[in-house]
């Protein structure tokens, strides 16, 4: 599942948000409607998202990170807010 749009990764001039950046919070929106707006499992989070785009656990961490503002602890977990 390999893309040839050379305009991915150009942010949008409405939102600034990039191709993978949108799916990442379209499938985030849809997730915390299915599970009652608790939180999500990043991992269920990322099955949803490999189905529409190629993307790596690291990138997708990394993006996730950014548009939730979360941060890496020392011992590697996730914390957010």
């Amino acid at each position: 599942m390999t893309s040839n749009d050379p305009y991915e990764n150009i942010p949008d001039v409405r939102d600034g948000l990039n191709k993978k950046e949108r799916i990442i919070l379209f499938c985030l929106k849809q997730a915390q409607e299915e599970f009652g707006n608790r939180g999500v499992p990043t991992i269920t989070l990322y099955g949803r998202v490999v189905e529409h785009i190629d993307i790596g656990e690291e990138e997708f961490q990394i993006i996730l990170s950014r548009l939730v503002g979360g941060t890496r602890n020392s011992d590697g977990s996730a914390s957010y807010g």
